[in-house]
């Protein structure tokens, strides 16, 4: 049984029958029971055309469900309009799939979990256990979100910058569990570049790319965060980042600028360096001010401020930073670093000890903790 078969083919047979009419809900609960019976039947006996037959018999799985529902015995003239047996059309109606799993009614965790349930093909246990949550919450989850969306219609074009928010979400998941949401977020990514001509589409999949080729890099046998500086960028995957770049090339040069393309850019110059003090830093303060002004986002200027550090020195950069709120996500661990590289490490050891204390993961806490240690260290 093809799994990797079924799971590419089910977004689209969901789609079709979301744009015949059926509710979301029951569009889901019948295509789940057409590919039941795929497994069952197919082994012996393999279609043709294995979407026409999905759809065929997920519609008809539909159609007997509403039939035996008496509450909806008005709409059975519609849906009694069956297709012809025959192969499937060769539209792809995925990308709606994708525009009403991010429907701006959704919350971000339900949008995400109901993308990699309708688009992605996973089973609710599946994403439970990517979540670490119970499966029965991650059900009622993704139940919540199906009720939201039925009887949204296709009546107008679909917001892609909420989708491409909604995948780079499940990208920043990593991996847990039996399922890599990084590699999973590709995926989807990469379906939805081959279904719709954007820029910014393009440019969220080279800034995936870009940051996945760093994976093997990023920790240590023992488990401990490895920062980028400190990387054996010898483990970096070339072939990735070849891709991410071409990628990127080409998606600037339609100079329809978006954020994503500015992150890719700034992730390509970072692989492009040999080493971390070959770094251009210069070039990579240029492109955080350019997402500034496309995003006015404080992480951004967080992340400009070390980028100036780098770039003009220590001071500059605690210049930038303290223009930033304090209540800022890793703040603290900045200013660590800048006052380090300006040779104030008491300040220092003090911040990275302040900023374990509010990191927002197991593997960040050990790695300030370790930094704040280090420094008392060397300064007995």
């Amino acid at each position: 049984m093809d799994e990797l078969l079924l799971r590419s083919l089910t977004p689209s047979v969901l789609a079709v029958l979301v744009r015949r009419g059926a509710d979301f809900a029951a569009a889901e609960d019948a295509v789940q029971d057409a590919l039941v019976e795929a497994v069952r039947v197919w082994p012996g006996d393999t279609p043709r055309d294995p979407k026409g037959w999905l759809v065929t018999v997920a519609w008809r799985r539909f159609l007997d469900a509403t039939r035996a529902d008496t509450s909806r015995r008005r709409r059975e003239d519609r849906l009694d309009e069956e297709p012809a047996p025959g192969p499937a059309p060769a539209v792809d109606d995925t990308l709606q799939l994708y525009f009403l799993c991010a429907h701006p009614s959704l919350t971000p965790s339900s949008a995400v979990a109901l993308t990699l349930r309708a688009v992605g093909g996973l089973t609710t246990r599946q994403i439970a256990r990517a979540y670490l949550v119970p499966e029965a919450t991650m059900a009622q989850r993704i139940s919540r979100a199906k009720r939201t969306v039925s009887g949204v219609r296709f009546d107008r074009p679909g917001d892609v910058s909420t989708v491409l928010r909604v995948l780079y979400l499940v990208f920043n998941e990593g991996y847990s569990g039996d399922v890599d949401l990084a590699a999973e977020a590709i995926r989807l990514t990469r379906q939805l570049a081959a279904a719709i001509d954007h820029p910014e589409v393009a440019g969220l999949l080279a800034l995936m790319l870009l940051h996945h080729a760093r994976r093997a890099s990023r920790t240590g046998p023992d488990g401990s965060l490895v920062p980028l500086a400190e990387q054996d960028r010898g483990r970096w995957d070339t072939g990735m980042i070849a891709e991410g770049v071409g990628i990127l090339q080409a998606a600037l040069a339609r100079d329809r600028l978006g954020e994503f393309q500015a992150q890719a850019a700034v992730a390509a110059l970072h692989a492009d360096a040999p080493t971390a003090k070959e770094t251009d830093w210069v070039q990579i303060v240029e492109w955080y001010d350019e997402l500034a002004g496309l995003t006015d986002s404080p992480v951004v200027r967080l992340n400009r401020a070390v980028a100036v550090g780098e770039a003009d020195g220590p001071r500059a950069g605690l210049a930038e930073l303290a223009a930033l709120s304090d209540s800022l996500p890793r703040r603290t661990a900045v200013a660590a670093y800048l006052h380090e590289r300006d040779g104030d490490l008491a300040t220092a050891a003090r911040l990275y000890a302040e900023a374990a204390h509010r990191a927002p993961t197991l593997a960040e806490r050990d790695h300030l903790t370790r930094q704040a240690a280090r420094l008392n260290a060397e300064r007995r």
